[in-house]
């Protein structure tokens, strides 16, 4: 089969590999229809994630069709239509049920990471009933793989962690994918103002279709001069940091309110100063978290109800036999007014 292979820092290809089959009897194998690229990916090409070891097949994200079924599986039977979680869960362990999927023992986030992943035309899911969602036979695919990870992690790891409610002022540091599906999701809770902050004017043009109120094209220092100015110098209740940089992080440290929150979703390569000779008396709150998508099936019932809109993110589409033109396209998003890169297999 095709699967885009990592190679190492810098380093990808499209190759020729063996197709998976049933490791274990909770396992699935589903034919891929569609996955896309993740920033999370580009992160990993830079060597930011050191378990990625080369030779693993990429990708995390993605909606298919079941293959083969283990003799365990009960939830799926091959023909069925997919989502695939970006996170495996076996639903047992102790960290599983405290829903805390992401560090699930046997599991967690291991698909183009430990064990290889989507951006193939085939993928071996462990704990697949616990680790797929049915998707309905009329329903279009292409927005539902946005829910495999970019909404449910701007939603749990943005919104429910900054705690975003009714009338808050919130601040939105980055409007790439995930910054916008957290920009989505926000709008569940009818906060008062969103600023969405980022130096790229198309994205911010994007931003405001998709609900921002007010928004900032400055970085560093600017960017957060700019946002004080727009809360007469108060700050923001929730200010929700997007890329994953020192500099975006230190955005969120200088406009955050007092008893304010600050929640982290972006990936970080290397170390970030939190300035608590500020902070140490503010009253804030500061929230990490990888993705447990535990709201998958809320958000999918709000996608099959036409109140979310997935699908608004897809701004490019590829064959898997172009997936290197699509990073390409996704590394160089600011230049090719790039969102959400579609890339569809063609196995049969």
């Amino acid at each position: 089969m095709k699967a885009l292979v990592y190679l190492g820092p810098g380093k990808r290809e499209l190759a020729e590999r063996p197709r998976p089959g049933i490791d274990h009897p909770t396992d699935a194998v589903v034919r891929v229809t569609k996955t896309t690229i993740c920033g999370t990916d580009l992160h990993i090409l830079k060597g930011d994630v050191p378990t990625v070891a080369p030779g693993r097949i990429l990708g995390h994200e993605g909606v298919g069709v079941v293959d083969q079924a283990g003799s365990a599986v009960t939830a799926f039977k091959p023909g069925d239509r997919v989502l695939i979680s970006c996170i495996t869960s076996c639903g047992r362990c102790e960290r599983c049920r405290e829903g805390m999927y992401s560090h699930c023992l046997q599991g967690g986030w291991i698909l183009g990471n430990t064990i290889d992943g989507t951006q193939a035309e085939y993928v071996r899911i462990p704990f697949a009933d616990t680790s797929l969602y049915r998707i309905p036979q009329a329903v279009d695919e292409e927005p539902l793989v946005m829910l495999s990870d970019i909404f449910p992690t701007g939603y749990e790891c943005g919104v429910l962690n900054g705690k975003v409610s009714p009338g808050d002022v919130v601040a939105i540091v980055g409007a790439g994918p995930i910054g916008l599906a957290t920009l989505l999701t926000a709008q569940f809770y009818t906060p008062a103002e969103i600023i969405v902050i980022d130096p790229d004017e198309n994205r911010l043009r994007i931003a405001r279709q998709l609900g921002a109120t007010q928004l900032v094209n400055a970085v560093g220092s600017k960017a957060a001069e700019a946002v004080l100015e727009l809360t007469a110098g108060r700050g923001v209740d929730v200010a929700v940091e997007a890329v994953g940089i020192p500099a975006t992080f230190d955005v969120c440290q200088s406009i955050v309110a007092a008893g304010g929150v600050i929640a982290n979703i972006g990936v970080h390569g290397r170390s970030a100063e939190l300035h608590l000779e500020r902070l140490w008396s503010q009253n804030i709150t500061l929230t990490t978290r990888l993705v447990d998508t535990v709201t998958t099936p809320l958000l999918l019932k709000t996608v099959l109800s036409g109140r979310l809109r997935p699908g608004e993110l897809i701004t490019h589409r590829f064959r898997l036999a172009d997936i290197t033109k699509a990073y390409d396209t996704f590394s160089q998003a600011a230049e090719n007014r790039a969102l959400k890169v579609l890339i569809t297999a063609d196995a049969r």
